[in-house]
């Protein structure tokens, strides 16, 4: 029994430690306790969180980063990069402050650029609807879908709402 208990310990003492950083503090993501704002660089932030799903730039030269941990997961990280080419911030999207900042007359890009790669696009073709939904932690902890409802002529925002996942 003891040596059956040692060798768990010794297979998933490597993924407790993972998620804690130097100091004991739980990690949010990997790769995260490596980057440091106004002082990482882009090819920093890719070396530790891989390439992005996609990246958006602007005319003024900054850049950002999107990395969905979907579909089944329930994160999606955005790294901003100033100017300069250094980490200005990065966050968490699918939080539901986050969620409350979406409105009605959006448009689809607007709502992309805020929230991410959605886990599911799925179009309602009588009903002139488009939804995309994205996995996400409600602050109870349980995991629910943030839906955003569309138009598919104007690509607009027509209103947002909440469905649980279930069998989880």
């Amino acid at each position: 029994m003891k040596q059956r208990l040692r060798t768990m310990l010794m297979v998933i003492a490597p993924f407790l430690i993972a998620a804690c950083d130097q100091n004991g503090n739980f990690i949010q993501e990997a790769g995260l306790e490596k980057l440091h704002r106004g002082e990482s660089s882009e090819a920093d932030v890719r070396n530790a969180m891989g390439q992005p799903d996609t990246v958006w730039e602007k005319e003024n030269g900054e850049r950002t980063l999107e990395y969905p941990k979907g579909p089944a997961g329930a994160r999606t990280w955005i790294f901003y990069i100033g100017k300069d080419g250094k980490l200005s911030d990065y966050k968490q999207v699918l939080t539901e402050e986050n969620f409350a900042r979406i409105k009605v007359g959006m448009s689809k890009e607007e709502v992309r650029q805020m929230l991410g790669k959605p886990r599911t696009v799925v179009q309602f073709t009588r009903k002139n609807e488009e939804v995309w939904d994205w996995r996400y932690i409600q602050s109870d902890a349980s995991q629910a879908f943030f839906n955003v409802h569309m138009d598919i002529t104007s690509g607009l925002v027509t209103g947002t709402s909440v469905s649980q996942v279930y069998g989880h």
